[in-house]
């Protein structure tokens, strides 16, 4: 089993040769605005475009909490849009992020990143906006991919 590995930098340039796959986790909302998606669109259209449409179509498709899209950008690149949290704001049901969706939504990536011979690379998912804890993501991440040989290269951004 490989370990998680920790740089700092910007996920949506990751590191490495080969397929890479960026994962990243979107609300059940239909709402891309804030977060890390920015930095996506900064970038490449298509996610998001492929995200608003998901969700706009979403009674005749599988958009939910645990979903995932897969959307290639380059050549080599391709970027993973998890449904993991529930809504955009903390309330009465708590943080928005759901640990079980995201959980559910890795092992698809983790299947997507196995099938493309890629390696994964996030910010630390669900731990900005959604509210999440990292010791709660992280062992989500070690066991539906790198308990299943797939590298993953968690970002820190800034310096």
């Amino acid at each position: 089993m490989s370990e998680i590995r920790y740089v700092r930098g910007d996920a949506t340039a990751p590191h490495g040769k080969g397929v890479k796959l960026i994962a990243h986790v979107c609300n059940d909302l239909g709402g891309w605005g804030k977060g890390f998606v920015v930095a996506l669109s900064r970038r490449w259209p298509e996610p998001e475009a492929d995200y608003r449409r998901w969700h706009r179509e979403r009674s005749r498709n599988d958009f939910a909490l645990g979903a995932v899209r897969c959307v290639q950008v380059g050549p080599y690149l391709w970027v993973a849009n998890m449904v993991g949290q529930r809504g955009i704001r903390t309330g009465s049901n708590g943080v928005p992020v759901r640990y079980e969706a995201i959980d559910r939504a890795l092992a698809a990536v983790g299947d997507k990143a196995l099938e493309l011979g890629a390696s994964v690379h996030m910010p630390r998912i669900g731990c900005g906006l959604a509210g999440g804890k990292w010791p709660r993501v992280e062992p989500l991440i070690a066991g539906r991919l790198t308990a299943r040989g797939v590298a993953v290269t968690v970002y820190d951004h800034g310096g």
